[in-house]
C-alpha cells in the first residue's frame, strides 16, 4: 500500500479530525506518517496505528513562526520517502508543493477551511494579502483534494478550477451515554478551537443572564481575550476555562453536558459557510446544542431537528435561547431524542468511505 504524510501546523495530541483520517487509512494498509507542531506544554503523543512526527519550533506564533516552521517541514518533507503528501490547510501547503515538485510525488490538498475567508484573517488586509497570494499561487498546483462541504468545494471550483471532493467532520461512533440530569446541575459546553469568530465577545455576557455554568474545551488566538471577557463581566463561577482536553476525554465529558454551543459570527465565508466538527459531536455525544442558523447547519438541522437555531449571535438573543431551552423540557426532550436517532447516520464509519474512494482513486 502507499504512503502517505499529512503535515498540520497544530499539535497532534488534540486533533480528532486527523486522527480519524490517520487512522482509518491505516487501518487500510497505507503507510501514514502524521506530522505537527511540538509546543512547550505538549503532552507525550499517544500510540495510534500510524506513525507521528513533531517538528519543534524557535518562534510560536506570527510570520516568524509560519516561515521558520515551513522550512523546517520543507527540509523534513525532502528527506522522507512516501507516495503521496497532502497539505492539511492553506498553512502547510507551500512546503509540500516545493517537496513534492523536487521528488516527483503525488500531492494533495486537504482544504479544512476556507482558509483566507477567515475573521483573524480578512480583518488584516496585509495578512489577508499574503495568504491569498499563497492560495492563489499553490492551490491550483493541487488538482487532487478534498474539503469538508459542497459550499468549500464549489467556491474553489469557481476560484481555481479545481474539483475537490467532499469528506465530512463526523466524529467516530461510539457507545450512547445514558444520562440524568439534575435541574441544578445543568451545564453547557464548547468544544473546539478559542479563535476569533467563535462570538464569545457576545456569549459571554450573555451567560449572565443563564442559570448555567459554560465548560469550555479547547485553546486558541482568542484565549487570553476570553481570560479578559470572563474578568471583565465577573464570570469566575459561571465560566470554566479547561483548556486542552484530549479526544478520549472528550468522548467521556460531552454526554454529561446539557448543552453545546457552535457559534460563528457572519464576518467571512469561512464563517457563514462553515459546518464545524463540535456540531457533529454534539449530535454523537447526543446532546441539543445552540447553533446559528447559517446554510449548511440549517441544511442539516431542517432534516433532523437536532439543534435550537438562532438567526443573530446578538448578545440578548443568545441568553434568550439558552433560557427557552434550558427551561422548556419538551423541546428539549424532543432534540435529544432525535440526536439519539441521528448517530446511527452522522458518524465516521458511514463517512469514511469517501476518504477511501478518494485515495483509492489516487
Amino acid at each position: 500500500m502507499p504512503k502517505i504524510i499529512f503535515t498540520v501546523t497544530n499539535d497532534l495530541s488534540y486533533d480528532q479530525r486527523m486522527q480519524r483520517i490517520a487512522g482509518s487509512l491505516a487501518e487500510l494498509g497505507y503507510g501514514v506518517l502524521l506530522v505537527g507542531r511540538r509546543l512547550q506544554d505538549s503532552v507525550p503523543l499517544k500510540t495510534q496505528a500510524f506513525r507521528q512526527k513533531r517538528l519543534g519550533c524557535f518562534f510560536t506564533k506570527g510570520i516568524l513562526f509560519y516561515a521558520e516552521y515551513n522550512l523546517r517541514l520543507f527540509i523534513f518533507l525532502l528527506f522522507q520517502k512516501a507516495e503521496i503528501i497532502c497539505a492539511i490547510d492553506l498553512d502547510t501547503i507551500l512546503p509540500v508543493y516545493f517537496a513534492t515538485a523536487i521528488k516527483k510525488q503525488k500531492r494533495v490538498y486537504d482544504a479544512h477551511e476556507l482558509f483566507t475567508e477567515q475573521k483573524e484573517i480578512i480583518g488584516r488586509p496585509v495578512i489577508h494579502a499574503i495568504w491569498l497570494a499563497i492560495e492563489q499561487f499553490a492551490v491550483p498546483k493541487f488538482t487532487n483534494g478534498y474539503t469538508v462541504n459542497g459550499f468549500i468545494s464549489a467556491e474553489l471550483l469557481r476560484r481555481y478550477k479545481v474539483n475537490y471532493a467532499v469528506v465530512r467532520n463526523l466524529p467516530r461512533l461510539t457507545k450512547q451515554a445514558d444520562t440524568v440530569f439534575e435541574p441544578k446541575k445543568k451545564w453547557l459546553i464548547y468544544q473546539g478551537t478559542v479563535n476569533e469568530g467563535r462570538c464569545f465577545e457576545t456569549l459571554l455576557p450573555a451567560m449572565k443572564e443563564v442559570n448555567a455554568k459554560l465548560v469550555i474545551c479547547g485553546k486558541g488566538n482568542f484565549f487570553e481575550q476570553v481570560k479578559e471577557l470572563i474578568r471583565k463581566h465577573q464570570l469566575e463561577t459561571k465560566v470554566e476555562l479547561r483548556g486542552y482536553v484530549s479526544p478520549s476525554e472528550l468522548i467521556q465529558l460531552t454526554p454529561n453536558a446539557y448543552l453545546g454551543i457552535t457559534l460563528f459570527t457572519q464576518e467571512g465565508l469561512n464563517q457563514y459557510h462553515s459546518l464545524s466538527n463540535r456540531f457533529f459531536d454534539y449530535i454523537m455525544a447526543g446532546i441539543p446544542q445552540l447553533c446559528v442558523n447559517y446554510p449548511e447547519y440549517a441544511a442539516i438541522n431542517q432534516q433532523f431537528n437536532i439543534a435550537y437555531t438562532i438567526n443573530d449571535t446578538e448578545t440578548v438573543t443568545i441568553a434568550r435561547a439558552l433560557n427557552n431551552l434550558l427551561a422548556d423540557d419538551v423541546l428539549y426532550s424532543k432534540l435529544k431524542t432525535n440526536c439519539a436517532g441521528v448517530r446511527n447516520l452522522l458518524n465516521w464509519e458511514m463517512e469514511q468511505h469517501r476518504l477511501f474512494d478518494f485515495y483509492k482513486a489516487l
